[in-house]
């Protein structure tokens, strides 16, 4: 029953990546290569993330919302957007269009993100004897993040390689990506701040992902249509 529980919370945690790729045409132009890559500058940038936390912030004795800290952390969080447009502009992209790109390096993204901060919890926690939501949540909150994570890479396509988007939707473009790359605190306000249990945060992490994405979509659609 153990190991069935984890099975469970593993392919709802890393199932929808691969159903992502498969579903879409990033599996016919052959981007797994991107993707991998894109893990690597994840790991990496995770690597810059860990050593300014560690450099920056000082260590809280107790568990309450310290704005000043989460200020910081904040402003940490955009080495985020730094390595997607790493990802977006240096790495070697073979033969696939600006709307291939983003969604590689999104979901290469997403799924370093959830190995690296999923993996071994489950390993260890989802094969315990007693059961718990907590995992089935962490796999839900894993596909907020795979959808956030594509959003985010996309509105930076858009800001970085999209020359001659409407200079109306420029600021709307990079408030979305503000947005997007400041998550983590918002929801860390959310569980410390306003003391939201963890489903009620996931559950707003579901809901900001499908209307980030929406928002996302509205916005490159826009971007793609020729100027008048």
């Amino acid at each position: 029953m153990t190991l069935f529980h984890f099975f469970n919370c593993a392919i709802l945690t890393f199932g929808p990546h691969a159903v992502y790729y498969s579903a879409t045409p990033l599996s016919e132009y052959d981007t797994i290569g991107t993707s991998i890559r894109t893990g690597v500058v994840y790991l990496v940038t995770a690597l810059v993330k860990l050593v300014c936390l560690a450099t920056f912030l000082k260590v809280s004795e107790s568990d309450t919302f310290d704005p000043y800290q989460e200020l910081l952390k904040a402003l940490i969080g955009f080495v985020d957007v730094a390595g997607i447009y790493f990802a977006l502009t240096q790495l070697t992209h073979r033969n696939i269009s600006q709307n291939h790109k983003f969604q590689a390096v999104g979901l290469g993204w997403a799924f370093a993100d959830a190995v690296l901060h999923r993996l071994a919890p489950l390993w260890v926690g989802a094969r315990g004897l007693e059961f718990t939501w907590d995992y089935i949540l962490q796999g839900l909150e894993a596909n907020a993040n795979l959808v956030l994570s594509i959003s985010l890479a996309s509105l930076s396509s858009l800001m970085w390689l999209r020359k001659n988007k409407p200079k109306t939707l420029i600021p709307i473009i990079y408030a979305c990506a503000g947005i997007l790359a400041t998550m983590p605190s918002i929801t860390s306000y959310m569980r410390r701040g306003l003391e939201w249990q963890f489903p009620k945060v996931v559950g707003f992490e579901l809901f900001t992902s499908l209307a980030m994405a929406f928002v996302s979509w509205q916005l490159f659609s826009a971007c793609q249509r020729p100027s008048n």
